[in-house]
């Protein structure tokens, strides 16, 4: 049986999604413990592989039951569950609350040898409740549902959208989430820039070199900026900024790199027929550099209703 988890995650302490030798990242940290809970090596997939300090208000990841994983013995589910030091986003310790050995075995597991396919409810219920137990504080399971076997959280997507944002004036409570700029910036211009990117399908340019990426088409269906005073000042009036963009996919460092370069036009540094040789030159030296990973958030991931049962739809 195939099922997909929705969560959220603050990026500030990970080295990104995807999991790599010596470094934390968001991937492993619940592998980890989804392994520890069900008794079995289990790996997930997530829909996209967020890099290093980049955010997310929704992220999918999918995992599969099958016969023949393999069931931890009670002596390492014991030593897994132990109470172990959890780091929070302000690199305080707190004590996650140990998970018993009982209380794994009733999640999907009759005995120490079964395997079953299929959770039910009440069992991915309970499973999402003691995830958020066990795991960081900066990890949040908003739910885990079960999903037709054909689904696959990287390749079933029917889009997914980022959102960037940026402030003009000194935040304190969402300083780790946004990007400060020192001045206000011409969206009128870079709305007029951003129409340019549905011109095109190859955005090598605001991609980042040397991946292993096939191809460096992406379809994109939105792309605008939003601004609003953010307070009044003795100089005038400060704004909050927010780039969204919705494509089928994204490359490396895409939107990052992309709303640096409209920051270029908004400071009225690149005009918008430079922006568009940016993307007609397939070279990631002529485009602008990449902003900080911080204020980037991953928010949005569309599936086809078909890859879901009826209830779940």
């Amino acid at each position: 049986m195939k099922y997909f988890i929705y969560l959220q995650y603050d990026g500030t302490n990970y080295h990104g999604w995807q999991t790599q030798p010596d470094a934390v990242t968001v991937q492993e940290t619940i592998e980890q413990k989804l392994s520890m809970l069900l008794r079995r090596q289990i790996f997930i997939v997530g829909a996209g592989r967020t890099d290093a300090g980049v955010h997310a208000s929704q992220m999918v990841a999918h995992f599969a039951l099958t016969e023949n994983q393999a069931v931890r013995e009670p002596e390492e589910a014991e030593e897994l569950t132990a109470a172990t030091p959890v780091e929070k986003a302000d690199n305080t310790e707190v004590r996650s609350e140990a998970v018993s050995t009982e209380s794994a075995t009733e999640i999907g597991t009759e005995s120490n040898t079964s395997s079953p396919l299929e959770l039910s409810a009440e069992e991915l219920k309970t499973l999402t409740f003691k995830l958020n137990q066990v795991l960081p504080a900066d990890i949040v399971i908003q739910k885990i549902i079960p999903v037709r076997d054909e689904a696959h959280a990287r390749f079933s997507p029917i889009s997914r959208t980022y959102r960037y944002y940026i402030t003009t004036h000194k935040a304190l409570y969402n300083r780790d989430f946004v990007m400060r700029m020192y001045e206000p910036l011409d969206i009128e211009m870079m709305n007029h820039a951003c129409a340019k990117l549905f011109c095109y399908e190859d955005f090598t340019s605001f991609s980042k070199l040397h991946t292993d990426t096939k191809t460096n088409n992406c379809k994109i269906m939105e792309a605008y900026w939003t601004a609003r005073p953010a307070e009044q000042t003795v100089e005038g009036w400060e704004y909050d900024y927010v780039f969204t963009i919705k494509a089928d996919r994204f490359l490396r460092n895409m939107v990052r790199a992309i709303v640096g370069t409209l920051i270029q036009v908004g400071r009225h540094r690149m005009t918008i027929q430079e922006f568009a040789q940016v993307i007609e030159q397939k070279n990631r030296c002529t485009a602008g550099d990449s902003v900080p990973a911080k204020g980037l958030f991953l928010e949005e991931i569309e599936y086809p209703e078909e890859i879901f049962f009826e209830e779940e739809a």
